[in-house]
């Protein structure tokens, strides 16, 4: 694949506003993953300079400039808001966070060269970065060969589970499954799975078809879109004619390819009465980006709305809007983002080091936080347990929330629906099962 890709025209609003259409999960080279049965943890690296002085430094790493900057520069925002309520109330250790922020350009060479700096020259505690999974998986042999840590903050594919990453978006089985059971109860049972051509739409639709295989579901159509291209309308006429009396659209597109897409669904008389799409890549500013006429009625699976109504959701609006402007709005990876933050502070305070990353990892796990989606919790594996919402759009461009778990959903890294992974889990604290072993029935 291209490393980077063109900038092309989009609806931006203001020089700030970001988080828009979202590439989820572009094609990248394979990288080691830290996941192989009966692995156990790295060592913990000799200890760098990152906590000298009164500060401890930190790495930010998302795109500043390319194609991703659009989504990516609001979850530096939400970083940056942590930090700043971080170290307003005394900062970590009793020394304030300093962050030094690099642009990964859209590029995955240069996530992984910007990673080096950090880790090498700038000797950072941590770094909090990267948005697609190419992005990640770019860095993800520099964090495991340097024996460092990443925190992630997107939902994903799954399929991994590495020692030097936490994950603090959703896993499958807190977004994609959850999100197809509701639709086989309440919309119905015929799918057309609809993606851009890259890995994460691509093991989405793995899951979906081996979960809606499982349940009851039938898949009527599949299609993938080139990255970019804005060409939809025979993958529209493709849908016409595989669901002629409607059915459910299953929508993985990333990038501006959207904005064509629900366009073209409208003009062709697809509605959302009929035709009713669900996205995993389309959150409040995509929304706004894209226009609200075009997507009202449609829906969207995430762990966290601007709407979910919690006093720590009110809290985190309001610190958002009081520090970045009124017409701004949050959505769920800069949600994810401003969390794994204070779960880092929590992890160190607890290990009362910011240098030795294997305490540091150990005093994670079981770490909670009354995070703007609901009380969340770090697992052994490296993830989050997270809340799972159903939400459709509305007049005001935000979402309504249709459908919301009581409880926290515990992430599944490898996946339940799919062979290969069927009958595996992840735990870290268990040098004898590491990233990938076998459950025992």
């Amino acid at each position: 694949m291209t490393n980077s890709f063109g900038r092309r025209e989009f609806i931006v609003f203001g020089s700030t506003l970001a988080g828009s259409i979202l590439l989820k999960s572009c094609g990248a080279p394979t990288a080691s993953t830290g996941s192989s049965s009966g692995s156990s943890p790295a060592a913990s690296p000799a200890a760098n300079t990152a906590a000298s002085g009164n500060t401890i430094k930190v790495g930010i790493l998302h795109s500043l400039s390319g194609t991703m900057a659009i989504s990516e520069k609001s979850v530096v925002d939400a970083e940056q808001l942590a930090i700043e309520e971080i170290n307003k109330a005394g900062g970590v250790l009793g020394k304030q966070i300093e962050a030094v922020v690099e642009d990964g350009n859209s590029d995955w060479p240069t996530f992984a060269e910007k990673a080096k700096k950090l880790i090498d020259q700038d000797k950072v505690a941590t770094v909090f970065g990267c948005w697609t999974s190419a992005s990640r998986k770019a860095v993800l042999p520099v964090f495991e060969s340097k024996k460092h840590l990443l925190w992630y903050p997107v939902q994903y594919e799954g399929q991994e589970c590495s020692n030097n990453v936490f994950y603090t978006g959703a896993a499958p089985n807190q977004q994609i499954e959850p999100s197809v059971e509701w639709l086989l109860q309440n919309k119905g049972k015929e799918f057309f799975l609809v993606g851009s051509d890259y890995v994460f739409p691509r093991t989405a639709n793995t899951i979906i078809k081996a979960q809606l295989a499982a349940q009851g579901g039938t898949v009527k159509g599949e299609d993938y879109i080139p990255l970019g291209n804005t060409e939809v309308k025979s993958v529209v006429d493709k849908i016409k004619q595989a669901l002629p009396n409607g059915g459910v659209i299953y929508n993985s597109l990333n990038g501006d390819t959207n904005v064509a897409f629900f366009k073209e669904l409208q003009a062709s008389g697809l509605t959302p009465d009929k035709y009713p799409s669900m996205s995993v890549s389309i959150a409040e500013e995509e929304v706004k980006a894209i226009g609200v006429e075009y997507l009202k009625g449609h829906y969207a699976a995430w762990n966290y709305f601007q709407t979910v109504n919690t006093p720590a959701s009110q809290k985190f609006v309001q610190a958002f809007k009081a520090k970045y402007g009124n017409d701004r709005v949050v959505n769920d990876p800069m949600e994810a983002a401003y969390i794994m933050v204070y779960l880092w502070k929590q992890s160190v305070e607890k290990a009362g080091t910011a240098d030795d990353l294997d305490k540091v990892k150990a005093a994670a796990y079981g770490q909670t936080f009354d995070a703007p989606e609901g009380k969340v919790t770090m697992n052994s594996n490296h993830h989050l347990s997270k809340f799972v919402r159903i939400g459709e759009v509305g007049d005001d461009a935000l979402f309504k929330i249709v459908s919301e778990g009581k409880e926290a959903v515990k992430p599944l890294p490898w996946n339940q629906f799919v062979a290969e992974t069927k009958g595996f889990s992840c735990d870290w604290s268990d040098p004898a099962k590491g990233g990938k072993f076998k459950l025992t029935t």
